[in-house]
């Protein structure tokens, strides 16, 4: 039988559980938050994206379902944390930087500029409405992403992949 899952070739036949913890033994130290609190589709699309740059666990802050088909079943290839509230989430972040990508407020700078250290958390909010003050202010350094056509973003999901690309760069490439 043809293992057909998106999974390159060494995975192949593999169960879920040994796919997980090969991918464990060579994690990235990045985090990544996603504050869900508009059931947003592209929670799925983000989640794809930092098994492809395999971090070391996704946190979603608020509520709990979220659209797993754009994650493609990759969120069964690493570590998921729910948190009900940002309080919950921010008491599993010590000695983290939380950087927020966000473009929609004064204390954002460009990513350009950003220098990653190893223990960061990317945190992203909803498409429509952003990351919550709540959150923001809780962020110790908060960033956006250049734009050059006639939109002031691109796509959250986007975005995201830019980020999680950039920490790569800088810390594991």
């Amino acid at each position: 039988m043809e293992d057909t899952r998106n999974l390159i070739d060494k995975y192949k036949g593999l169960t879920n559980e040994q796919v997980f913890d090969l991918l464990a033994q060579k994690r990235v130290p990045l985090e990544i938050a996603i504050e869900n609190v508009e059931h947003d589709f592209n929670i799925g699309s983000i989640v794809r994206t930092a098994n492809s740059f395999n971090v070391s666990k996704v946190h979603i802050i608020g509520k709990k379902k979220y659209n797993r088909r754009g994650a493609m079943c990759t969120d069964k290839y690493l570590e998921i944390v729910h948190h009900p509230t940002v309080e919950d989430f921010l008491t599993t972040q010590n000695g983290r930087e939380l950087i927020a990508i966000e473009n929609n407020t004064p204390r954002a700078k460009a990513l350009h500029d950003k220098k990653f250290i190893q223990d960061t958390t990317l945190i992203f909010g909803s498409e429509n409405n952003g990351i919550t003050a709540e959150l923001l202010n809780k962020a110790s350094d908060v960033r956006f992403i250049e734009s050059f056509g006639s939109t002031r973003s691109v796509n959250v999901g986007v975005a995201a992949g830019i980020a999680m690309y950039e920490y790569v760069r800088q810390n594991i490439l």
